[in-house]
C-alpha cells in the first residue's frame, strides 16, 4: 500500500531525473565543438512499481507508479563508423605525405623555367655551338667553361637539395616515433582509469572520447587495429601489439622502417615518408645521377670525318690507332663508339703547348671517386685553369717532332655540339638509346604525372576522409537544435514534476491542517 508521502517521493525522483537530464544536455551543448565528443543521452526508466509479484500483496487494484529514475548516462558511438574513419584517415595521411614529397621534388627539378636544368643544358649545348664557329676565341671558350659549371653546379645543387629532402624525411620518422609513443601513453594511461571507473558501475564517457580522439589522432600517424579488452583498447601498430591495458610497447624508428620493409605497415604519415624517401627521392636521384654519369663517359656512337687525325695510342672498338700502326689519320668517315663527351673530348687537341696535346676528361669528379655523379660532377681542373685546355680540333700537320695542330680546326668542336641530339646509351635505365635532352624530360614528366596522381589520391582521401567523418557526427556529433529542444522539454518536465510536488504539499496541507478540526 502506499504511502501518505508516497507522491513527494514520485516527484522527488522526477527532480532528479530531470535535473540528470538537465545536466547533461547542458554539457551536450558546451562541448558542442570539442574535437572527438560524443553527444550524450540519460537512460530513463520507470522506477519499480509498489506490489511487486509477491504472496503478500495489497488487494488495491493495479500497480502503482512510482516515478521515473535514470540508470546511466551513455555516449552515442558507432564503433562500426569509428573504424571506417580510422582507415580513410590512414589512407589520408600517406597520400598527404607522398604528395608533398613529390610536390617538393618538382620544386627541385624547377622545370619548366629560365633557370631549370634543361635551360643550362640548351645553354651548354648552344655554347658548344658558339665555338665551333671561332674555335680559337677566347670568349666562346670562357662561355663553354662557365654554361659547363652552370650546368655542374645546377647537377651538383639537385643532388644536395635531395639529400636534404631525403634527410629531412629520415628525420620526420623519428619525430613521428616521438608522437606515436605519446599517443600510445596516452591510450594507456586512458585504459586504466576507464576501468577504474567502469568498475564503479559508472561509463566512463567522456574518457572514453578522449581515448577514441588519441586513436583516430594515431590513425593518421600510422596505421593503428583497435581491439576492446576487458583492460581497454589493445592497440596494434605496424604489426607489434603496442599496447595492452596499462602496458606499453614504445615503437622505434628502427621497427618502423622494418615494418616498412617487411609490409606491415602500409598507410599513414610515417609510411608515406618512407615510401617516399625510399621510391620518389631515390628514384629520382638514380635517374638524375644517371643523367650526369651518361653524359660525361656514356657510350654513344659518332661518325669520326675523313681526314681527322687521332691522338697516338687511341683505342676505338679495339683498335689503336698509333704512328706505328700508321692509322692515325682516319681515310674514311669512321663510325665508333666513344664513352660520352670525356670520350669524345680525348679524340682532339687542345691550343695549349706547342706540340699536339690531347684533351683529357672534360668532366672529372669533386671528391676524387671513380664514378661520376649529380652530387660530385664538375668540370676538369685543367680546364677551369686555362680554357685553352677544351679540345676543339681533330686535325694536325706535320709529322714527328714537327706535327703541329690545326688550330682553325672545328671538327671536334662540332661533333661536340652535335651530341645535343645524339643518342646516348643510358644502361639498365633505359631500353634503347636516346639523347641527354629527352631522358631529361622524360625525367620531369614521370615526376609531374606521379605528383597528379598523388595529388588526385590525397584529394580522394580528403573527401572520402571527410564524408564518413560526416556520418560519424551525424550519429555522435552534438545538434545545438536537438540539444536546444531536450533542453525545453526537460525545463518543462523538472517544471510540472515541481508543480506536481506543491500540489501534493497543498493536498497534505488541507488534510493535516484543514481537516479533523472539529471540537477544536
Amino acid at each position: 500500500m502506499a504511502s501518505t508521502f508516497h507522491s513527494i517521493e514520485t516527484a522527488k525522483r522526477s527532480l532528479i531525473t530531470q535535473t540528470a537530464a538537465l545536466n547533461t544536455t547542458g554539457h551536450n551543448v558546451a562541448n558542442a565543438n570539442t574535437p572527438g565528443y560524443s553527444r550524450q543521452v540519460v537512460n530513463m526508466t520507470a522506477a519499480d512499481p509498489i506490489d511487486a509479484v509477491a504472496f503478500y500483496r495489497t488487494t488495491a487494484p493495479g500497480q502503482l507508479g512510482t516515478g521515473v529514475e535514470f540508470n546511466s548516462i551513455m555516449r552515442v558511438r558507432e564503433s562500426f563508423l569509428d573504424g571506417q574513419f580510422r582507415n580513410e584517415n590512414t589512407s589520408l595521411g600517406g597520400w598527404t605525405i607522398r604528395n608533398s614529397t613529390l610536390e617538393k621534388l618538382e620544386t627541385i627539378m624547377n622545370e619548366p623555367s629560365d633557370t631549370g636544368i634543361r635551360t643550362v643544358l640548351n645553354n651548354f649545348w648552344n655554347s658548344w655551338s658558339d665555338l665551333s664557329q671561332d674555335p680559337q676565341d677566347v670568349t666562346n671558350r670562357k662561355i663553354v667553361k662557365e654554361t659547363t659549371l652552370a650546368l655542374t653546379d645546377g647537377l651538383n645543387q639537385i643532388s644536395l637539395q635531395l639529400d636534404a629532402l631525403t634527410s629531412d624525411l629520415t628525420n620526420n620518422v623519428s619525430l613521428k616515433t616521438t608522437e606515436i609513443n605519446s599517443y600510445l601513453q596516452s591510450i594507456a594511461d586512458l585504459n586504466n582509469n576507464i576501468v577504474k571507473v567502469e568498475q564503479l558501475g559508472d561509463n566512463a564517457n567522456d574518457l572514453r572520447d578522449q581515448r577514441d580522439y588519441a586513436v583516430d589522432q594515431l590513425s593518421k600517424i600510422a596505421g593503428v587495429q583497435i581491439t576492446e579488452l576487458d583492460s581497454g583498447y589493445q592497440v596494434t601498430i605496424a604489426g607489434q601489439v603496442a599496447v595492452t591495458g596499462a602496458a606499453v610497447v614504445p615503437v622505434t624508428a628502427d621497427i618502423l622502417e622494418n615494418a616498412y620493409q617487411a609490409g606491415t605497415l602500409t598507410g599513414g604519415e610515417v609510411y608515406g615518408m618512407i615510401h617516399s624517401r625510399d621510391q620518389y627521392v631515390a628514384d629520382y636521384r638514380n635517374q638524375i645521377n644517371q643523367l650526369a654519369n651518361t653524359l660525361a663517359t656514356g657510350d654513344i656512337e659518332i661518325t669520326i670525318p675523313a681526314g681527322s687525325v687521332l691522338p697516338e695510342g687511341t683505342v676505338l672498338n679495339n683498335v689503336t690507332y698509333s704512328n706505328a700502326n700508321n692509322n692515325r689519320t682516319i681515310t674514311s668517315d669512321l663510325k665508333v663508339t666513344v664513352q660520352g663527351i670525356n670520350g669524345l673530348h680525348k679524340l682532339g687537341y687542345t691550343l695549349s703547348g706547342s706540340t699536339p696535346t690531347a684533351g683529357g676528361d672534360f668532366f672529372t669528379t669533386k671528391d676524387g671517386s671513380g664514378t661520376i655523379t649529380a652530387g660530385n660532377i664538375t668540370l676538369s681542373k685543367d680546364i677551369q685553369n686555362d680554357p685553352n685546355n677544351i679540345a676543339t680540333s681533330m686535325r694536325t700537320t706535320g709529322t714527328g717532332t714537327s706535327e703541329s695542330v690545326v688550330l682553325g680546326n672545328n671538327s671536334l668542336a662540332l661533333a661536340l655540339a652535335g651530341l645535343k641530339d645524339a643518342k646516348f646509351d643510358f644502361g639498365s635505365a633505359l631500353s634503347k638509346p636516346t639523347t641527354v635532352d629527352d631522358f631529361f624530360g622524360a625525367i620531369v614528366g614521370q615526376l609531374g604525372v606521379q605528383t597528379q596522381e598523388a595529388n588526385r589520391q590525397a584529394q580522394n582521401a580528403q573527401l572520402l576522409t571527410e564524408q564518413v567523418d560526416l556520418n560519424r557526427q551525424s550519429v555522435s556529433g552534438v545538434s545545438l537544435d536537438e540539444e536546444m529542444s531536450n533542453l525545453i522539454k526537460f525545463q518543462h518536465a523538472y517544471s510540472a514534476a515541481a508543480r506536481f510536488m506543491t500540489a501534493y504539499d497543498e493536498l497534505l496541507n488541507k488534510l493535516i491542517n484543514s481537516t479533523g478540526v472539529v471540537g477544536r
